[in-house]
C-alpha cells in the first residue's frame, strides 16, 4: 500500500545549504541561492510535515501538520529578527520545524520538534515557555496529587530511556507553594521539554527519517499528554 504522503528524506544538499550559509549569511548569497533553498530545503520539510504529522496522529489525533512556509505553518521563517540583537545576521543557520494540537495557539501548545543544523539533528518535546496562563495551570497540576504524580511518573520514564529534560529556570519557589513538597523541583520551571541531540544521522536522507523521529517522539509521549491535559 503506497504511502498517503511521499517523503524520501532530505537531500544531502539541504545539510550543505546550511552549512554554506553559516559561512555567509548575508542577503547578496542567500538572494542567489534562493532557489537552492526552496528546492532543497523547503519542498521536502514541506513533505516531511505532512508524512510526519500522519505519524504523530497515532500519538495525539488533534496534531497539527500544516506545510506552510510563511511561518504560521509548521516549518519555521528562515528570518531572524534581529531588532533586540547584537547579532545582526539576517538568517537562521537551522531547519525548525513544529506539530502542535490543532485547537491551540502554536507557540502556547506543547509540541514535537525538529531541528536541523549543518553537523547536529535534536528531536524534542514540550513546551518551551509557558505561557501565563498555562504557569499557573502547571503549577497547579505539579501540586495535584494525581496529576503530580502523574508527572513523575512520565518524566522519570523518558529519562530512564537517555533523553534530556529541560525548562529549570526559578531559584526559588514561587509564592502560595509549599518549598517542601515533594514535587517542588517542578515548580522552579517556566517550560518542560525533552530532546536528544547528536550528530546528523544517515537515516536523514531516507524515508527511514520517519521512523527515527517516531520512535523518540513515541518515546516522549507520556509527557506530552500530560502537558496536554493540564495546560489550556
Amino acid at each position: 500500500m503506497p504511502a498517503k504522503y511521499p517523503f524520501d528524506g532530505f537531500p544531502r544538499a539541504t545539510v550543505k545549504f546550511y552549512r554554506d550559509l553559516a559561512k555567509n549569511n548575508n542577503r547578496t548569497w542567500f538572494n542567489t541561492n534562493k532557489d537552492v533553498y526552496k528546492e532543497s530545503v523547503l519542498a521536502p520539510a514541506q513533505e516531511f510535515v505532512l508524512a510526519m504529522g500522519e505519524r504523530l496522529k497515532k500519538l495525539s489525533p488533534n496534531i497539527m501538520a500544516d506545510p506552510r512556509t510563511n511561518g504560521a505553518g509548521s516549518i519555521f521563517r528562515i528570518y531572524r529578527d534581529t531588532r533586540f540583537s547584537k547579532d545582526k545576521s539576517p538568517y537562521k543557520t537551522y531547519l525548525g520545524i513544529l506539530w502542535w494540537e490543532a485547537d491551540r495557539k502554536k507557540m502556547s501548545s506543547p509540541g514535537f520538534y525538529f531541528h536541523l543544523e549543518p553537523t547536529e539533528l535534536f528531536i524534542a518535546m514540550g513546551s518551551h515557555e509557558f505561557s501565563k496562563e498555562n504557569l499557573a495551570a502547571y503549577r497547579d497540576a505539579v501540586v495535584h496529587p494525581k496529576k503530580g504524580a502523574a508527572l513523575v511518573r512520565a518524566v522519570n520514564g523518558i529519562v530512564k530511556k537517555g533523553y534530556v529534560m529541560g525548562g529549570a529556570h526559578y531559584k526559588r519557589t514561587p509564592r502560595g507553594y509549599d518549598p517542601d513538597h515533594r514535587n517542588a523541583e517542578y515548580l522552579l520551571y517556566n517550560g518542560l521539554w525533552a530532546r536528544e541531540s547528536g550528530k546528523v544521522p544517515k537515516e536523514l536522507y531516507s524515508r527511514e527519517l520517519l521512523d527515527y523521529c517516531f520512535k523518540r517522539f513515541k518515546d516522549m509521549a507520556p509527557l506530552y499528554r500530560w502537558l496536554v491535559e493540564v495546560m489550556r
